[in-house]
Order: C-alpha cells, then structure tokens, then sequence
C-alpha cells in the first residue's frame, strides 16, 4: 500500500536530523541540499519542499519542490519548481510517480514550472495532459578546448579503446591553444573578483526587474546543492558533488571607476555558465574580460542563455572559442499557473531561474 509523507521546513530539518534519510537503498535529498532547501529566502515555513513515496516501511519514490515566488503588480504570486523526482526500479509499475505529481500539484494548487527536464521525465509530464511548453529560451555553446577523449567515447563506445590516442590528441591540440592564449591579456580597466554579492552590486542590480534579489542569489552561492569533492554519492541520484564547483561575482567598472556590469559566473568541472548579467553599457569590456577569464582558468566551454552577450560574440572575433553550437532551454508550465498568470505573461527567466543556478 503507497502512502505519502510531506516535508515542510520543519519536517525536512527533522528528517534529516534523525538520519531516516540514509536508512534506505536510496537516499531523497543529501544533507547539505535539504539545508539549502530550508534557508531558501522564497520559501515559507509551510510550504512542501519534499514529497516522499512509501510501500509500507519501504521508500520507494520521491518528488522535490523548490519554492519560488513572481512580484506582479507588487503582489507575490507563488509557485513552485519540480526539481527531482525518481522511482526505484523495485516499485516501477505502481503510478507512484503519477501518485507524487499529483500531491505536488495539490500542494501548490497546480502552481507548478518545470525546466531542465530529462527526455524520460519530460514524457511523464507529457502524458498528464496537465502541462504546456512556453516560450524556450535560444543559446550557445561555446567551446574553447578539445576534450576528444571523453566525447567521443560516449557517442560511440566501440571507440574506447582509442581513448589513449584521443588523449594524446586533445594534449597536442591544447597545447596549441593554450599558447595561442598566452597573448590574451589581463583587461586594463578595473575589475572585481568576490565570493558573493557586496552592497555597492546590490544597489546596482536593484536598478534592474529580476526574478531574484541579491540576497536570493547569495542564498544560492553560500548553500550550494553541489559540493567539491572526487566522487558522487551513489546513493543519490542528482547531483551532490563534483571535482570542482565554483561561483565567482564578477562586477566591471568603466573608466571613471563606476560599476557599470556585474555578473554571476558558475564553473563546474571546466563548464562556465553565466546565471546573472547586469549591464549599463556595451558588453565589450565583459568580453574582454572573459576571454582573459577563459584563458587563465583553462575552461573548456561556456553555455550562455544571454541573447545580448552572444550576439556580441557572433560580432567579436578576438573572442577565443573554436566552435560553437546552437542550444535551447524549454520550460514548461502546469495549465493552472498558465490560468493563474495575467494574459501574456513574460516571466523574463535570466539563465540562472529555476533551479538552473544550483547545478
């Protein structure tokens, strides 16, 4: 018989005080994400942030929530993002993950987005007839080294074998590269490197409509969902750790020494992302920063939703990608929150919205 069990604030800090959580084959949430969850400055002490599936003592299914909030009018309108949702194998069959979307909807009467969805989920979503795609948003991927010897190996498996010579390929290539960047210099204007968002960034973005304030993107740097650390645990199926994960806060200043762009960047493992971008001005000092950015930290490629900066690639030739691909992020939303927004609805997602920022 499935039964259900929902975690506020509360009840989640409970859960995993007691270490219920580790007592299974598989574990819902890791302990440092469900202190993220709690912290979560858009989500209130009574809102549902995880949602668990038992066949008798035996968990068998879970489904995560990530509260978040729109300012329409200057009136919060809630709703929440599904951020995790997994079945064993042991209980597949049941409709338990049709049994764990239902509650969510309940609990957020519908209110529900969703992004960055798997091809398996997004066929469930699909099936329940209960959500439509809006508007996705259009990008890049940048590439700025070769990595042959992971790529090609997972497109084609019959060609592990020749991983050692794919190694020695990206080596000989990189190599090349890296001294081709040698000649990309520190930018000449002032700029900033910092851990989190200071006062002077925060009275700067204020200037702009976002769906997160500088006190929520601080939330995100300073509990983050991925820890550094060699290995995964494998008894939680998203992500928890990686070799390397960091947020850098980035903020330009123009010749008068007055900020006039600030920028989130997150690297993970060689992938830099850019969540947030602030600009008053043309984006060639962001650029150029970048570049030197990209260069001295070795990063293999970059995947930017920012419409403006990539058009500003296209027209920047000193910018030091070898090839580049086009990408899209697809959104979908559950028929309720469509009905519940006012007609025409633009929710201006920046790359980092959801819970794209944490991962």
């Amino acid at each position: 018989m499935i039964h259900l069990k929902t975690l506020n604030k509360k009840g989640l800090e409970d859960f995993v005080a007691s270490g219920e959580f580790q007592h299974h084959d598989f574990i819902p949430i890791t302990k440092h994400r469900a202190e993220s969850h709690i912290r979560n400055p858009k989500a209130t002490d009574d809102q549902t942030l995880l949602i668990l599936a038992y066949d008798e003592d035996q968990l068998a299914g879970y489904v995560g929530c990530l509260p978040d909030h729109f300012k329409i009018d200057g009136e919060i309108f809630r709703y929440a993002w599904l951020s995790t949702l997994f079945i064993s194998d042991q209980f597949r069959g049941k409709k338990i993950a049709q049994t764990l979307l239902n509650k969510a909807f309940e609990e957020y009467q519908g209110n529900i987005a969703l992004t960055e969805f798997t091809k398996e989920a997004e066929s469930l979503y699909n099936k329940t007839a209960l959500f439509r795609y809006i508007e996705p948003k259009k990008g890049k991927k940048y590439y700025f080294r070769t990595d042959l010897e992971i790529i090609i190996p997972l497109k084609r498996e019959k060609t592990k074998p020749l991983q050692p010579l794919f190694k020695i390929t990206d080596s000989i290539i990189n190599t090349v590269i890296s001294t081709k960047n040698i000649f990309i210099k520190k930018p000449d204007f002032k700029f900033e490197i910092l851990d989190t968002i200071d006062v002077e960034s925060k009275n700067f973005i204020a200037k702009f409509k976002n769906n997160r304030t500088a006190e929520e993107i601080n939330w995100a740097i300073e509990n983050p969902w991925v820890l550094e650390g060699k290995t995964e645990d494998k008894k939680y199926l998203f992500s928890s750790y990686s070799q390397n994960f960091r947020y850098f806060w980035v903020k330009i200043f123009d010749k008068d020494r007055n900020l006039n762009i600030c920028s989130l960047l997150m690297l993970r493992n060689g992938h830099l992302k850019i969540p947030y971008l602030f600009s008053e001005s043309d984006l060639s000092p962001f650029l150029d920063f970048l570049s030197y950015f990209i260069a001295r930290n070795k990063i293999k490629k970059m995947t930017s939703y920012q419409i403006d900066l990539n058009k500003k690639i296209d027209s920047y030739p000193s910018f030091p990608k070898i090839y580049q691909r086009n990408i899209e992020r697809r959104y979908m939303f559950h028929q309720n929150l469509i009905q519940n927004l006012p007609e025409h609805f633009n929710p201006d997602f920046q790359d980092g919205d959801g819970d794209c920022l944490m991962t």
